[in-house]
């Protein structure tokens, strides 16, 4: 039933679609498929990148101690720009970014997508064999890559011609300084398709390798519409509710606005969690976006206070620990306007508890959060302020641009109603093209432009998502998805193992953690401290399982030979 709030919230997403309004949806035919788009978006990123003009006198990004203007960044990204079309780059070439969340990310970036070329996002966290393998799938022109990265590409085979360009680094004769250092003055010519890769970004795979996920401009444009649709019309329902004497009035007034918002992007630009749903809408409105080194609740509230942060965004854990750190009681965090993120669910305990720290004398701060997936270019439903607290277990409804349904295993689509628990099915502008060469898995995952989550869901009356379970097996450790055939696979390869099953155990911090069970060949000995020494060399360290169980007996498995995850998950873990 729709009460209070949620009746405003639902008056507020009808008058932001009504014709005239820069969120109005409409029907287009995309790729054969009709698709729910805005009216008025904008045709690629590029177009997206010039609309910052006006902004070059702000402050953009800041990186520990280093902050550059707008105009700073637009003159690397001209120069960047001009150097890859001299380097051969043309609309639809690759060029990779591997490396920390360093500023030249973000400028790569932006001087990619402008000239056409699809930008691959490298995991930072991937070992040699991971970077090779990526580089050999997405075969790209040039690759801009840090110190740390530069050291493992020195210890690969032979590689395809590549140009590098070296980040903060000396192992490249190329230096970042000087190819931005001759700024043209204009970005080059380009002519971009809307329907072109913007960026690849690459999935954990159910096969053992990772899948290049296609984002293409048109997705990336209507993510960005999509988030600040869902923040417009859950501040419009708020200050419907307030007038309507379904909320009470505040006892003072809101302080007023920022005079520039500033975000913090605590999670890798190599997802679109940092990447799509934080970058690229803080650019857009001329905000200002604060990188970390690496993640330290300590540094970051030290960086909140000092560039008066107002979004903090990040996996639940990181707001948890926030609030958990000493320094919270003594820093002043009173900027802060939103609190919360994605890449995993924000579980409802820490909904209130982030309402509470933000609710502070006359601070106003919300809870907010996204679901959402590399496959959709960003979110999938957002929820935030009032209505997330009325509804903290879900979340939220789904984006503008999206349709839904829910199926059975079997794919048939299931009856709508609150009752109905099925898989998660959406359709829309912002559901990739498909994966970089894997064209069985693209088929596998989207039919007929719909998009298979793999999540469990319920949808209810209000049409606010509830995820229940997942379908896919996987384990969401602090918002990296680990898929465990993946893990298996590598764990497959010490020759002491005869049997592995991995799955997800719960974990306070994290959420969830990788474990194993691990049944060995006769007379062979190991232990988890050497599996994880084996391991570090082919997997990237977050998928190396925290916990290890050896058994002697066979692993159980069901009448089609698959293991009983779930039934090994209750026994040893009781959950």
């Amino acid at each position: 039933m729709i009460t209070g709030v949620m009746h405003h919230y639902v008056a507020a997403r009808a008058e932001l679609d009504a014709a005239g309004s820069p969120f109005h949806t409409t029907t287009e035919v995309v790729r054969g498929i009709p698709l729910k788009v805005f009216a008025a978006s904008p045709p690629n990123m590029r177009v997206v990148w010039e609309g910052t003009a006006p902004f070059a006198d702000l402050e953009y990004l800041v990186y520990e101690d280093e902050h550059y203007t707008y105009a700073e960044i637009q003159s690397q990204v001209r120069a960047l720009a001009h150097h890859l079309v001299a380097q051969g780059v043309r609309p639809g070439d690759r060029v990779a970014l591997a490396m920390r969340n360093y500023p030249e990310w973000v400028t790569a970036y932006w001087a990619g997508v402008s000239i056409g070329a699809a930008v691959v996002g490298m995991n930072a966290w991937w070992t040699a064999p991971e970077m090779e393998y990526a580089l050999n799938d997405s075969e790209p022109k040039v690759l801009i890559a840090d110190d740390e990265r530069l050291e493992r590409l020195r210890h690969m085979p032979a590689q395809r011609p590549m140009h590098v360009i070296a980040v903060r680094s000396d192992k490249a004769p190329l230096q970042w300084a000087d190819v931005v250092a001759n700024d043209p003055g204009t970005l080059p010519d380009a002519v971009i398709d809307p329907d072109d890769d913007a960026c690849i970004f690459y999935t954990s795979g159910t096969t053992g390798f990772p899948k290049g996920a296609q984002l293409t401009h048109r997705g990336s444009v209507h993510n960005i519409l999509n988030v600040f649709a869902m923040t417009v019309a859950a501040q419009m329902a708020e200050a419907k509710a307030i007038a309507a004497g379904d909320l009470p009035t505040p006892a003072t007034p809101p302080p007023a606005a920022p005079a520039q918002s500033v975000f913090m992007a605590s999670t890798p630009l190599f997802h679109v969690t940092a990447n799509n749903c934080v970058m690229q809408p803080a650019t857009v409105s001329g905000g200002k976006v604060v990188l970390m080194y690496k993640w330290d609740p300590g540094r970051a509230l030290a960086l909140i206070e000092r560039e008066g942060v107002t979004n903090f965004s990040g996996v639940p854990t990181m707001s948890r620990e926030l609030l958990l750190h000493p320094d919270w009681a003594t820093r002043n965090t009173s900027s802060i306007i939103g609190m919360g993120g994605g890449g995993a669910a924000l579980q409802p305990d820490l909904v209130g508890k982030i309402a509470g720290a933000l609710q502070k004398g006359e601070q106003r701060g919300q809870p907010n959060t996204g679901y959402g997936m590399t496959e959709t270019c960003g979110i999938i439903t957002a929820t935030a302020a009032k209505i997330f607290i009325e509804k903290p277990a879900s979340c939220g409804p789904v984006v503008p641009t999206l349709d839904w349904k829910l199926v059975d295993e079997d794919g048939n689509d299931l009856p709508n109603g609150p009752d109905t628990v099925g898989v998660l099915c959406v359709r829309g502008a912002v559901v990739i093209k498909g994966y970089l060469n894997r064209p069985e898995s693209t088929h596998d995952a989207i039919r007929d432009g719909w998009l298979n989550t793999g999540d469990i869901a319920r949808v209810d009356t209000d049409g606010f998502v509830f995820i229940v379970d997942r379908a896919k097996d996987m384990v969401n450790r602090g918002g990296e998805n680990v898929f465990c055939s993946e893990v298996e696979t590598a764990i497959y390869h010490h020759d002491a193992v005869a049997e592995a099953a991995v799955f997800g155990i719960p974990d306070e911090r994290l959420g969830e953690d990788v474990a194993a069970v691990i049944v060995l060949r006769p007379g062979a000995t190991l232990t988890q401290d050497e599996l994880a020494h084996f391991l570090a060399a082919n997997i990237a360290k977050h998928k190396i399982p925290g916990t290890v169980w050896f058994r002697t007996e066979p692993i159980p498995r069901n009448a089609s030979g698959k293991f009983l995850k779930r039934e090994l998950r209750k026994e040893l873990t009781g959950s």
